[in-house]
C-alpha cells in the first residue's frame, strides 16, 4: 500500500493545504517550485499574502469550507510576488477527515496554450520570412541602381533641387537596411551550445548598454549567485539581452528609468509539449522595466514577425529574440502592465560534460 506522504510528494501539480484560518498548513514539492520558496518559509503564512489571484476568492473559499463543497476557477491570473502571473486553473476541495482544511491545486495552463500557439506562429513565420528573404534579394539589386542613378543626377542639379535626390538616396538606404535585417533573421546559424555563465552575459550587456543607448537608465542587478551554468550560445544570448535592454531603454524615453536584471532557479519549470514530455528549464532571467508597458492590442503577438509598437519599428527584433531562445530549446514570455514589464527567459542547465569541458579550459 502506497503511503499518503508518497502520493503527496509525487503530485505533479502545485498543491497547498489551507487550514481553517486561511493559513498555509502544508505544500508539496511542486508548490515549492511554483512559489519559488521552501515549505519552511511558507508554512503558517496567510495564503492570500503569498498568492495573488486576479479574482477575489476569500469569500468563495469560505463558502466552500462551510458547505463542504468543491470550487473550480478556470483561466485566472495567479502570481506569487516572486514571479510574473500565470494563467491557471484552480481546484479547491475539503480535505476529508480534517475539519476546515481545504486542498488548493494550482494548474498553470498558460504555457500549454502558448506552446501550441507558438507552433502555429513558428510555421507561419517561417513561410513569411522565406518569402521576405526572396523579395529582399530581388529588391536590393535594383535599389542599388536607383541609389547610384540618384547620386549621378545630383552632380548636375542646382543646390535647391538636391533635396529630392538626397531623399531618394536616404530612403533607398533605409529600405536596404530593413532588407538586411530580414536576411539576418533567416540566416541565423544554429546556436553553438556550451556551458555559459549567465551573469557574465548579463554583465557584458549591462556595460554595453550603459555606454550607449541606455546611458540615462539605472540598471539594478538582482542575481542568484548559486545559479548553475546554462547550455547556451553566449554570443546569441548576448544579442537577445541587448535587444531587450534596448527596447526597455527606448520605452523609457528621454527621462530614463530603471531596469532590473533578475536571475533565479526554478526547479519545477518544464516546457511540456503535446506528447507530454519536454525539457526542464530551471534557469530564469527576468528583464524588468518601469516603462509605460506594451500596447494591449500587441501584447499577445509581440513575438510575431513584423509586429511592432513603434512608429518606425520593423517588427523583427522580438521575433529574432524568440527565434534564438526557441533554437536554444528555451522559452520566453512577457507580462506587461503600465509601470512594469517583465520579459522572462527560461533556459536549460548545461549537461555535466559541457561543464567539465568549460572547467578544463
Amino acid at each position: 500500500m502506497i503511503r499518503d506522504a508518497t502520493i503527496w510528494m509525487s503530485l505533479p501539480v502545485a498543491t497547498v493545504l489551507i487550514d481553517a484560518g486561511d493559513k498555509i498548513a502544508d505544500i508539496n514539492p511542486a508548490a515549492e517550485g511554483f512559489f519559488n520558496s521552501s515549505a519552511k518559509a511558507l508554512l503558517g503564512s496567510p495564503i492570500w499574502d503569498k498568492l495573488a489571484v486576479a479574482t477575489p476568492l476569500e469569500s468563495a473559499l469560505s463558502r466552500a469550507r462551510d458547505n463542504s463543497s468543491v470550487l473550480f476557477v478556470n483561466d485566472v491570473d495567479v502570481g506569487t510576488g516572486e514571479r510574473a502571473p500565470l494563467q491557471c486553473n484552480l481546484h479547491i476541495a475539503p480535505l476529508m477527515g480534517h475539519a476546515g482544511v481545504m486542498v488548493l491545486m494550482i494548474s498553470p495552463r498558460e504555457l500549454a496554450g502558448r506552446v501550441s500557439q507558438s507552433q502555429g506562429v513558428k510555421s507561419a513565420a517561417k513561410s513569411a520570412i522565406g518569402m521576405a528573404e526572396m523579395l529582399a534579394h530581388e529588391i536590393k539589386n535594383p535599389l542599388a541602381g536607383i541609389t547610384g542613378a540618384a547620386q549621378l543626377l545630383s552632380m548636375n542639379l542646382a543646390p535647391e533641387d538636391l533635396e529630392l535626390t538626397d531623399l531618394i538616396v536616404e530612403e533607398s538606404r533605409r529600405i536596404v537596411k530593413l532588407l538586411e535585417q530580414v536576411e539576418q533573421f533567416g540566416n541565423l546559424h544554429a546556436p553553438d551550445l556550451r556551458a555559459v555563465n549567465l551573469h557574465d552575459v548579463l554583465d557584458r550587456a549591462r556595460r554595453s548598454v550603459l555606454l550607449g543607448y541606455g546611458a540615462e537608465m539605472k540598471i539594478v542587478e538582482n542575481y542568484d549567485p548559486s545559479l548553475p551554468l546554462a547550455h547556451a550560445d553566449a554570443d546569441q544570448l548576448l544579442q537577445v539581452v541587448l535587444n531587450l535592454l534596448k527596447n526597455a531603454s527606448e520605452a523609457a524615453g528621454n527621462g530614463g528609468g530603471t531596469i532590473t536584471l533578475h536571475t533565479y532557479f526554478e526547479h519545477s519549470f518544464r516546457l511540456r509539449r503535446a506528447s507530454g514530455d519536454g525539457p526542464a528549464l530551471p534557469l530564469q532571467i527576468e528583464i524588468i522595466d518601469d516603462g509605460p508597458g506594451l500596447p494591449p492590442d500587441l501584447a499577445d503577438d509581440v513575438f510575431d514577425p513584423f509586429v511592432s509598437g513603434r512608429e518606425n519599428g520593423t517588427g523583427l527584433g522580438l521575433a529574432l529574440v524568440s527565434k534564438i531562445i526557441s533554437d536554444h530549446g528555451g522559452w520566453i514570455s512577457v507580462d506587461s502592465v503600465p509601470g512594469r514589464t517583465v520579459f522572462r527567459i527560461s533556459l536549460p542547465m548545461a549537461p555535466a560534460h559541457a561543464v567539465e569541458q568549460k572547467e578544463s579550459k
